[in-house]
């Protein structure tokens, strides 16, 4: 592993620490759209460094994890609340109840199916919301397993972290469900994307970054740095994929022959969390103690 400080890596502040950035999305209009988990605000980073905040009807309400949805929308979840929110590139706010009570939403991802999906973390189910606020709910075949990131896989069907349950799940869009345990004990799986061609994980307790073919053979490739808490993960396209090292305050990337460089960050304690990649190739994480960091692909 090579580990290096990139020198066009860029930090961006916006917030204090007391708004905690946590989610992260490049938007359809081209802007990146951000959670503030500890106050109940959404924002939104132009591409010129304009920042533009919404707050939320409840400060307390937890937004969590942001995805841009199948409508044109931004959707995310309301972990304290326990609703779905959906955001317009414009600003117009909706939210909708989860049927379930004390349901915990964490992940959110659109779906091939023109609705969004979600997990339900304290009720072990994955749930399924339309843009009309529409729900279906799916029981896990495992209890206490925490359902966590999901994503949509290059199979059709919906992939996602059990960060209890030590194991991968895959859930059809008619709600077909399959698990795959992980090879390597207590690992506590919680991002997850796909790259097209493969699911990629992260093992945030094994320090381990995983792979999954649809066939569903698994391969884990662990960090030089085991301690690393790797926490979230974005692919930029097959066999590239950039992930978040939230104890060890770095960005990292896998290539497909599991290849690991690591980056560190300009501040020492930055809690990076969410992790994505624009349409220009740049990765972008949100850092829970305020910034947003922009790293050019070297």
């Amino acid at each position: 592993m090579q580990r290096f400080e990139v020198p066009d890596i860029r930090q961006i502040r916006v917030a204090g620490e007391e708004a905690g950035p946590y989610g992260i999305a490049s938007g359809p209009d081209g802007a990146l759209w951000l959670t503030f988990v500890r106050n109940g605000r959404l924002a939104r980073l132009s591409p010129e460094g304009d920042l533009r905040e919404f707050p939320l009807d409840s400060a307390e309400c937890r937004p969590t994890v942001i995805t841009p949805g199948p409508d044109g929308a931004l959707w995310f979840t309301r972990y304290q609340d326990h609703r779905i929110g959906r955001i317009t590139v414009d600003g117009a706010l909706r939210d909708f109840a989860v049927p379930t009570p004390g349901s915990g939403p964490y992940g959110i991802t659109a779906g091939p199916d023109g609705a969004v999906w979600f997990t339900q973390m304290n009720t072990d189910r994955i749930g399924r919301v339309t843009g009309e606020g529409e729900f279906a709910e799916f029981v896990l075949p495992v209890a206490g397993a925490f359902p966590a990131a999901i994503t949509a896989g290059p199979d059709g069907a919906l992939w996602f972290t059990l960060n209890q349950g030590n194991a991968l799940g895959r859930i059809t869009v008619d709600g077909e469900i399959a698990l795959y345990p992980l090879p390597t004990p207590d690992a506590a799986p919680v991002g997850i994307a796909s790259d097209g061609d493969a699911v990629w994980f992260v093992e945030i307790a094994a320090g381990q970054i995983g792979r999954i073919s649809m066939d569903g053979r698994i391969e884990e490739f662990p960090l030089p740095d085991r301690t690393a808490k790797p926490h979230a993960i974005a692919a930029a396209g097959p066999g590239d994929c950039w992930f978040t090292e939230w104890g060890a305050h770095r960005i990292g990337h896998i290539t497909a022959a599991g290849e690991i460089t690591s980056y560190d960050l300009p501040s020492t304690s930055s809690e990076p969390h969410g992790i994505t990649v624009d349409p220009d190739g740049a990765v972008w994480a949100a850092l829970e103690t305020g910034d947003v960091v922009r790293v050019a692909r070297p």
